[in-house]
């Protein structure tokens, strides 16, 4: 029997998550019409607008089908509830790069991970790279651009 891994997030990736299958299921009706409407215009084979909503209904569908699928198996993690020494899921972290200017990261789920809003997946090279450190330690991470080396300064639950 298979085992169903959990995917661990925030309460916000979570939130977000539901509310992109809920404008993705009002989608649906229109998607109809669509297909109606390209269908009263007759031959099926060249009509280029019955094959475009047919598409896009496929599209909505399988989205629907994956995000109810994360949605699922999602295990929801409040970051306040959590505390330790050690970076874990959850946790927001404080680094030196090498140019000893201080970069802040929290440590997400890929539902959720936005680099440019300073979230990180646990699974990307520098997530999977901080996890477990603890104050003071140095982290290499190979990244397309080359390695990049941290210095662990502070890590909160918040």
């Amino acid at each position: 029997m298979a085992t169903v891994e959990k995917m661990p997030m925030l309460q916000v990736g979570y939130d977000k998550l539901t509310e992109q299958v809920r404008a993705l299921k009002a989608e649906r009706p229109l998607i109809v019409e669509a297909i109606e409407e390209a269908r009263a215009h007759g031959d099926l084979s060249e009509n280029a607008e019955y094959h475009a909503a047919k598409e896009r209904q496929g599209q909505v569908e399988a989205s629907i089908a994956d995000i109810e699928d994360k949605l699922s198996r999602a295990q929801v993690i409040d970051p306040k509830s959590l505390s330790g020494d050690k970076i874990i899921f959850g946790a927001t972290v404080t680094l030196q790069d090498e140019d000893d200017q201080p970069v802040r990261y929290q440590i997400v789920g890929q539902a959720e991970a936005d680099a440019k809003l300073g979230m990180i997946s646990y699974n990307s090279p520098l997530g999977r790279a901080l996890i477990g450190r603890q104050v003071g330690e140095e982290v290499e991470v190979t990244v397309p651009s080359g390695d990049k080396f941290y210095l662990v300064d502070k890590i909160e639950f918040i």
